[in-house]
């Protein structure tokens, strides 16, 4: 037995004894306890409350064995809460057991009550659904509704629990990426601990087969450290060092070409103290999302480029994609509803962001430009721009709104898949196909683009139709605008993700395209979220 495991038991012992002589039995009125936890837990309306209706009864100070297995199965929560990459120094674990150890009256037992009890909702606050309080606060297209559990509930569901262990274990995430990602932590803690991958490799210079020199050895060795290369004392740029190279890409969203180009060579040379922020926050925003996403949902990860459908865990469909561009404007939002239908053949009604922004400007140039939109007014319809003079409006005034028929060239393709919701975003086709060929795809106005769109109808269809290919073309060749309903509406999440596991335990990362994960580990910093030795 460890000392520190002596101590911590020697603590409870010498607990239990003073519970024994500073409560009274049972029978007797518990005044001087009762009147510290009242005033005590009176400054949080959900603690009095809670008290209250238990007629003060302890959850952590009593006599009985299940009051101990509570403050053990707390405490151990409280001391191993960076294991969740949590503010643990924020929950006072020294200090709690200090009290606990210099307890010498019913008057102290009723306070250290109401101290538990309070820090027990804020770590399983924080555990189960985040420290950030409001994710929006830090990105306004960060708009997750996060079920944040009753508080009285959760201690009255802790008081009545049967095992308060299995209890503790139940709050964070219980998906399999938050686990992987707990391990993934570890384990670049450790690569923290021994140094780090090594000296970074000379960057502003392309590293291709065939190649050799220092810049050479030191690509090798990175990725050698990394796990990417086995290793051999070879100098030069071989077979196995490409190969490593295109693993290497494949994992970090990069085009896998076996070349360390300059963003290549970028992404080896992250320090892994920076890969550690990416699963601080990765974690951090798997608290954030409902456990129950659908056993049949959508999954669209901004950072990846990526959309797929996901059946029972396991990825059925998955196609390229292009997010909003990397500006004020136009990123994509991170968020979650329902698919509800599609549309074949869509017409495109240019949002008014859009026309007063891109398009009115260049109407008042030329009436002439962008030929292939109508001009229509509020009674829908088709207006003659010979009839108006767009120099006498501004962005506000316009009474006009512009809408692209359905054809190939249409902005949205000939398919779009619609979730309902405040910010206009759904996921469609594109007449600009060349855009997917691209490694960083932020080129939209918000939108997800689809580069397999007819794909990902088919396999939506799949659901409610014997012949979903039939189904969908059937409705394309008419050439009219036809909305085709999903029978059960499927899940769309919209998330952000940089750091990312894979179901075989592998981690893989992506670039921070808008920056909000910065934001994110600034506030976890903030919060008191630390890297332990990799921090700086």
């Amino acid at each position: 037995m460890t000392l520190t495991c002596l101590r911590k038991r020697l603590a409870e012992a010498a607990l239990a004894v003073l519970l024994a002589a500073a409560l009274p039995a049972a029978a007797e009125p518990l005044t001087a306890y009762k009147q510290a936890l009242a005033e005590t837990a009176s400054r949080d309306g959900d603690l009095a409350a809670v008290y209250r209706a238990r007629d003060y009864a302890p959850i952590w100070t009593g006599r009985e064995e299940i009051h101990a297995a509570r403050r053990a199965a707390l405490l151990s929560a409280l001391e191993n809460a960076h294991l969740h990459a949590l503010p643990a120094a924020a929950y006072r674990a020294d200090e709690v057991r200090a009290r606990l150890a210099d307890t010498r009256s019913a008057r102290d037992l009723g306070e250290i009550e109401a101290m538990l009890s309070r820090l027990f909702l804020v770590y399983a606050r924080d555990v189960q659904t985040g420290v950030v309080e409001d994710p929006s606060d830090i990105d306004r297209a960060i708009v997750r509704d996060i079920a944040r559990r009753d508080r009285q509930e959760l201690l009255n569901a802790l008081a009545e629990a049967e095992n308060p262990r299995a209890f503790f274990r139940g709050l964070p995430p219980q998906s399999a990426d938050y686990a992987r990602l707990m391990k993934a932590r570890m384990q670049l803690l450790g690569t923290v601990a021994r140094g780090g991958w090594g000296p970074a490799v000379p960057e502003g210079a392309k590293l291709e087969p065939g190649d050799t020199g220092p810049a050479v050895v030191a690509l090798r060795d990175r990725l050698v450290a990394m796990g990417y290369l086995d290793r051999t004392p070879a100098r030069d740029y071989t077979a196995a060092l490409a190969k490593a190279v295109r693993r290497f890409q494949e994992d970090h969203g990069l085009e896998p070409d076996g070349i360390a180009g300059p963003s290549t060579l970028e992404e080896i040379n992250v320090p892994p103290a920076r890969r550690l922020r990416s699963v601080a926050v990765a974690m951090e925003r798997e608290r954030w999302l409902d456990p129950d996403r659908g056993a049949r949902h959508i999954l669209v990860n901004l950072t990846d480029f990526s959309a797929r459908i996901v059946d029972d865990g396991k990825v059925t469909f998955e196609t390229r994609a292009v997010v909003g561009a990397r500006n004020a404007s136009k990123p994509t939002p991170e968020f979650s509803d329902a698919m509800e239908y599609m549309v074949v053949n869509p017409s495109w009604n240019v949002p008014r962001s859009i026309m007063a922004r891109d398009y009115l400007p260049r109407l008042q140039r030329n009436r002439n430009a962008a030929s292939y939109m109508q001009l229509v007014d509020s009674r829908g319809r088709v207006v003659s721009r010979s009839s108006v003079n767009f120099n006498a409006y501004s962005a506000q005034s316009f009474p006009f709104r512009l809408r692209q028929p359905p054809s190939p060239r249409n902005a949205l393709g000939l398919v779009k898949f619609m979730f309902p919701n405040p910010y206009a975003i759904y996921l469609h086709d594109t007449p600009d196909k060349h855009l997917f060929d691209r490694e960083v795809r932020t080129y939209s106005s918000g939108c997800v683009r689809l580069q397999q769109p007819f794909e990902f109808a088919y396999e939506l269809l799949s659901r409610q139709t014997d012949d979903p290919r039939g189904l969908f073309h059937a409705r394309l060749e008419t050439g009219n605008e036809t909305r085709i309903d999903l029978e059960t509406p499927v899940p769309v999440h919209l998330v952000y993700r940089t750091a990312v596991t894979t179901a075989k335990g592998g981690l893989q990362f992506r670039r921070d395209i808008y920056g909000r994960d910065a934001r994110i580990w600034d506030a976890l910093a903030a919060a008191g979220v630390a890297l332990g030795a990799a921090e700086g």
